[in-house]
């Protein structure tokens, strides 16, 4: 299961030098998980009324391969690696026509309202095991 997002650097995403400013890389892999999880068919505003969870980054894990700069056209390729009861892992990748750029590990956990860990709601996990 593999998703692209495409990102264009914008003077607002740059360091004084031009360069995308480190946090930004969170910012665009951010976006891209959004997006991906909205192609699933899953509504984030109805999960989070309706079953009480909600998706939190746990962990990640990043390397800083080469320098984007304002206005270049980056794409962000998110792949899932794991799903258990209660955490996804995927592995998210930034690329500039085709040399990887950024690359991250991203844990997801589930919690519940009170903020406590909680599984993943059972038609979320359907569609996380569906074959891509």
């Amino acid at each position: 299961m593999s998703h692209i997002f495409p990102i264009r650097v914008y003077y607002e995403d740059t360091d004084m030098g031009g360069i995308v400013y480190h946090a930004n890389y969170l910012k665009f892999i951010e976006r891209a998980r959004s997006d991906w999880v909205r192609d699933l068919g899953i509504d984030q505003r109805a999960m989070k009324e309706e079953e009480g969870a909600a998706f939190a980054v746990r962990r990640i894990e990043c390397d800083y391969l080469m320098a984007a700069r304002f206005d270049d056209r980056l794409e962000v390729r998110t792949q899932m690696q794991l799903v258990t009861g209660a955490r996804l892992v995927l592995r998210q990748e930034v690329t500039r026509d085709g040399a990887m750029v950024f690359a991250a590990i991203v844990t997801i956990v589930c919690l519940g309202n009170a903020g406590q860990p909680a599984r993943l709601p059972a038609n979320i996990r359907a569609l996380l095991h569906q074959p891509a």
